[in-house]
C-alpha cells in the first residue's frame, strides 16, 4: 500500500538514516512511501550496517514499525531477503519469536516492491 510519511514516520527514517537530507528516491525520483527499503537500499553500505542501524532502535520504535508492517503500511517487499532476515533476528530478540515469525510470513505471502 503506498503511503505519504508522516512525521513519526520521517523521524524514524532519519535516526536510521542521519545522513537522508531529502526523502526522494534518487533512482526513481518518487518520495519513499516506506521506512526500511530505503534505509537497507540507499543509505546501508552492507547488510551489516543495516542491522547496526536497526540495532539503534528502541523496542517501542521496533514495535511501531511491526505494526505498519502488519497493517500494510510498510513495505518489506523491496528488501532482499537477507535483510529482511536481519531484521527478523533483531525482532526476535528483542520483541519477540512470535512477531519475528509474523515478519517471515508477510514477507513471504506479499512480495511486491511498492
Amino acid at each position: 500500500m503506498a503511503r505519504k510519511l508522516d512525521e513519526k514516520d520521517i523521524n524514524l527514517l532519519k535516526k536510521l538514516a542521519p545522513e537522508c537530507s531529502d526523502l526522494e528516491c534518487s533512482s526513481s525520483g518518487v518520495n519513499f512511501k516506506s521506512i526500511l527499503p530505503p534505509v537497507a537500499n540507499h543509505f546501508s553500505k552492507d547488510i551489516s550496517d543495516f542491522s547496526h542501524r536497526l540495532e539503534s532502535l528502541s523496542e517501542k520504535e521496533l514495535e511501531y514499525l511491526l505494526d505498519l508492517i502488519k497493517d500494510g503500511r510498510e513495505s518489506l517487499g523491496c528488501l532482499r531477503p537477507d535483510y529482511v532476515m536481519a531484521f527478523q533476528e533483531i525482532i526476535a530478540s528483542r520483541v519477540g519469536g512470535k512477531q519475528a515469525g509474523e515478519i517471515i510470513r508477510i514477507y513471504t505471502a506479499n512480495d511486491i516492491c511498492e
